[in-house]
């Protein structure tokens, strides 16, 4: 079995190396990861430079790895239709430093990438440890395992992927596995004006994160209260209920 290996932190950012490390065990493992941190990017692909994508040394594995200057979704693109020369089985997406509940699936890379990999056709998970500090990426890598070997037994519809996140605590303190719904997740954007040494103003993004839907079912309640989130997500967005009733509308040309 070979897996394709992403990210959205960086090719050497902890959570990719204990989930390649993981997954080598049930597979051959192949690492596609942007060259530097490209969170919070969506499903951007680069269209208007060059992508570039160097062999690099993997941590201390002798896995095949590419350090690519493009986003979390290029990856997906270049790993499989011009760096590997095998089939691949699967893509795993992670471990993310940070959960990706809610509407946070909108915005992250992390997730984008498996995306890529489900509209490829491909298997696909998006796996998050749901903090950003103290981290234990183990447990979530061990679990990622199960999730392979499920996705082997048990197949998905093309247009869905798996979107998974781990409370970030002991294997003991996890209280079980929750098929959940999305949350609803906001962010009450705060944008700080500054100027930059040439009397230039810019602006930094900063914000509170305020999550509005955390009733039992969904991933933001379950990692509240101390559950492994798996929600199946697809990338059909067509409100299925409402294509009659905009017909209503009688819209002419």
């Amino acid at each position: 079995m070979n897996i394709l290996v992403t990210n959205d932190d960086g090719i050497f950012a902890p959570g990719i190396y204990s989930l390649a490390c993981a997954l080598s065990k049930i597979g051959k493992v192949y690492v596609v990861a942007p060259n530097r941190q490209r969170s919070a990017t969506g499903h951007a692909i680069t269209m208007h430079e060059p992508i570039r994508a160097e062999k690099v040394k993997f941590f201390d594995k002798d896995f095949d790895a590419w350090a690519v200057s493009g986003t979390p979704a290029d990856c997906v693109k270049i790993g499989i239709q011009g760096l590997i020369k095998e089939k691949i089985d699967m893509v795993f997406s992670g471990i993310n430093k940070g959960p990706n509940l809610g509407t946070d699936v909108l915005y992250s890379g992390t997730v984008s990438a498996a995306i890529e990999g489900a509209i490829l056709g491909y298997p696909s998970v998006a796996i998050s440890l749901a903090s950003f500090r103290n981290l234990y990426y183990d447990g979530a890598a061990e679990f990622s395992i199960q999730i392979a070997k499920k996705l082997i037994e048990n197949e998905l519809p093309l247009d869905t992927l798996l979107n998974v996140n781990v409370p970030n605590c002991r294997k003991e303190e996890i209280q079980g596995v929750h098929i959940s719904t999305l949350g609803a997740r906001k962010y009450n954007n705060t944008f700080i004006e500054r100027k930059d040494p040439w009397g230039e103003t810019y602006f930094w993004l900063g914000g509170e994160l305020v999550d509005e839907k955390k009733e039992e079912g969904t991933d933001t309640y379950s990692i509240e209260n101390n559950y492994i989130a798996i929600t199946p997500i697809h990338f059909d967005l067509t409100r299925f209920d409402l294509i009659e009733k905009v017909k209503g509308w009688d819209i002419q040309v």
